[in-house]
């Protein structure tokens, strides 16, 4: 039984390695020994599971927006709430989540994206399909939230959607460079504007 689990569990200690490791230093500074030490698994069964390192940074890409999503449909689908406020605990826990500088792992798009996009088409592609996931469902919920009356909008749901999400981009980005909460609490209340809430 044991061995019927092996190749999966050995796969799934290289991500999670690779994930803990560069979602700290980015992609080109780790090499592929920091990696596999900490997973504890031999160079040589490296090439087993994966083609490359790029094809490992897809892997890690392509699970990464796997849990996103499903901890992202938990938070927008959250029963007895309002749209808007279902929205609003999304961006929260986005600021919980990146304001300790400490990712843990869970920054890799904003920890990745620039750096990638540039280096890696796979990698690239993986970013832009996991990234489109997210506003679609940020373009659904703010539709919902037009619909039961929660927020009001200018324009169409999927560019506000896209909109939002490239300012918390961004404000991600700028909390790194200042170190500091302000580029957070300026994209909470740009949110609030953009959906016609009261300020918070």
């Amino acid at each position: 039984m044991r061995s019927s689990r092996e190749p999966l569990d050995t796969r799934r200690n290289i991500l999670g390695a690779a994930q803990r490791i560069m979602s700290g230093k980015g992609f080109s500074a780790v090499g592929l020994n920091e990696i596999l030490s900490t997973a504890e698994v031999p160079k040589g069964s490296f090439y087993h599971y994966f083609e490359s390192k790029d094809a490992l940074g897809e892997a890690l890409l392509t699970d990464y927006f796997d849990d996103y999503l499903t901890d992202m449909d938990r938070t927008l689908n959250m029963p007895g709430q309002s749209a808007a406020q279902r929205l609003m605990n999304y961006w929260l826990q986005w600021v919980r989540t990146q304001q300790s500088f400490e990712c843990q792992g869970k920054c890799l798009a904003v920890k990745l994206g620039a750096e990638v996009s540039d280096l890696s088409e796979s990698m690239r592609q993986a970013l832009k399909t996991g990234t489109a996931e997210i506003v679609g469902r940020l373009a659904v919920t703010i539709e919902a939230g037009v619909a039961d009356g929660s927020l009001a909008i200018e324009g169409r749901a999927d560019e506000t959607a896209q909109n939002l999400y490239q300012l918390w981009l961004g404000a991600s980005v700028m909390a790194k460079i200042v170190r500091d909460a302000q580029p957070f609490e300026a994209a909470l209340q740009m949110t609030r504007r953009t959906l016609h809430l009261p300020a918070g």
